[in-house]
């Protein structure tokens, strides 16, 4: 897969793709239907999304939403067979018109063959372009679009909403069901105050800023070491918090990786959530931390044993 962030000035095997168009935030179900069917206009099948995401773009300094980083994205984009990802720089298209974005953009830039876009798909400088003026101007251009209607499942709309309303319930089950696998944190292990290793739970520590935060606690993960001579699967227990016990309160990701010995210090992991254990408890004695990680840990195998 190879990823490219501008439109201008590629080469002929990076242009005339059937590419499917969105923010593509989580790549769930819904985001896969409009993969496969980009996939099926034939050719090379690619992906335009924006960096930064327009809702960043727009509500500079605002909670923080998106589920996946444009790294993390790009993955499990590779994963789902796209061969070609434009991320295309929102802050040089948020002021063209709907037509000079097709025009220069999409037709002198990318020279797609076929768009394929949700049904509530908008572009153009205030929003300014519907779906069926993508149809008209598609026609006038020379590329094919397709309009998909929204996937629902038992729940209703799948979209990365409902993702993010799952993960602030603790339901990350519910979540990988409407994105069609389990949502995952992604980056290198930073350096922590070791406190783990301290407390017999040697800990990956993870930074998620930026990223949408499910609600805090305790949970069972599955952990893969993506570089590395100890590349590889691994069950953990991971606390998504503050630490309230040191008085700490920027949130962080602190993963135990079960039956392992390694350094992983500066490897890129990928921790992805399972269960819902518990929430954050400001324990009094280190002692009782001790005994409640050994039951956490002990509770994430039961969870992960099912999973």
């Amino acid at each position: 897969m190879k990823r490219l962030t501008h439109w201008q000035n590629l080469s002929a095997q990076d242009r005339g793709a059937s590419v499917a168009m969105g923010n593509f935030d989580g790549v769930h179900r819904g985001h896969c239907s409009l993969l496969d069917l980009a996939k099926a206009e034939g050719g090379p099948t690619g992906v335009v999304t924006f960096e930064p995401h327009p809702r960043q773009y727009f509500s500079a300094g605002g909670e923080s939403f998106r589920l996946m980083d444009a790294e993390t994205r790009a993955g499990v984009l590779a994963a789902e067979g796209i061969e070609l990802v434009y991320e295309l720089p929102f802050t040089e298209l948020a002021a063209l018109s709907a037509e000079d974005f097709v025009r220069e953009v999409l037709v002198e830039g990318l020279g797609v063959r076929h768009v394929v876009v949700g049904d509530d798909f908008t572009f153009g400088s205030k929003r300014s372009g519907s779906t069926e003026l993508l149809k008209t101007l598609g026609a006038r251009y020379g590329f094919g679009v397709t309009v998909a209607r929204k996937l629902c499942d038992v729940d209703g709309v799948i979209s990365s909403t409902a993702i993010r309303a799952a993960l602030t319930a603790g339901d990350p089950r519910k979540a990988a069901r409407l994105l069609g696998h389990w949502h995952r944190f992604e980056g290198p292990v930073i350096h922590g105050e070791k406190r783990g290793r301290e407390l017999g739970f040697p800990t990956a520590n993870m930074a998620v800023e930026g990223l949408h935060l499910p609600k805090l606690g305790v949970y069972a993960v599955r952990v893969e070491v993506l570089e590395g001579p100890h590349k590889g699967l691994y069950s953990g227990a991971a606390s998504l918090g503050v630490r309230p016990m040191f008085g700490e309160n920027t949130p962080n990701l602190e993963t135990y990786l079960m039956d392992f010995k390694g350094d992983l210090y500066g490897t890129r992991l990928s921790v992805s959530l399972v269960d819902y254990l518990r929430g954050e408890v400001k324990f009094t004695t280190l002692p009782a931390l001790i005994e409640q990680m050994a039951r956490d840990c002990e509770d994430a195998r039961r969870s992960l044993a099912v999973a």
